[in-house]
C-alpha cells in the first residue's frame, strides 16, 4: 500500500489548463452541484497519472507498458488516495481507495516491460 497521496484543492485547475480539459464539472462547484455531484471532481486521466506515479516511484517510467484501470468513484480535492497493489514484476494488479476506503480505481493493471 502507498503512503496516503492528498489531492491538492487546486489540481483541477491546474491539470485543467494543462491538458486543455476545462469541463465545468471540474473548474465550477456550482455546475458540478447542479450536475448531481458533491463538488468539482478531478480529471480522470489525472487521477490515472496519479496512480502511475504511485506504481513506479522512483523507477524508470519507460518500464510501464500500459495501464488499464476502471473508474468507480470521482475522487474530490482535497481527497487522499492511497494504491494497494500485489507488486507483481511483469503485471501488477491494483486498486486506488479514498480516504473512507471508499474505491475510486478498481480492477486496475499495469504491464511492465
Amino acid at each position: 500500500m502507498s503512503e496516503p497521496i492528498k489531492i491538492d484543492k487546486y489540481l483541477s485547475y491546474h491539470y485543467g489548463g494543462a491538458s486543455g480539459d476545462l469541463n465545468l464539472i471540474h473548474i465550477d462547484n456550482e455546475f458540478a452541484r447542479a450536475a448531481g455531484l458533491n463538488g468539482i471532481i478531478l480529471q480522470g486521466l489525472c487521477t490515472m497519472g496519479i496512480t502511475a506515479n504511485s506504481l513506479l516511484g522512483d523507477g524508470d517510467p519507460a518500464t510501464l507498458k500500459s495501464i488499464r484501470v476502471r473508474f468507480a468513484s470521482p475522487v474530490h480535492p482535497e481527497d487522499e488516495l492511497t494504491v494497494e497493489g500485489d507488486g507483481g514484476e511483469e503485471q501488477e494488479r491494483f486498486v486506488v481507495r479514498n480516504q473512507s476506503e471508499e474505491e475510486v480505481i478498481t480492477k486496475g493493471r499495469a504491464l511492465y516491460r
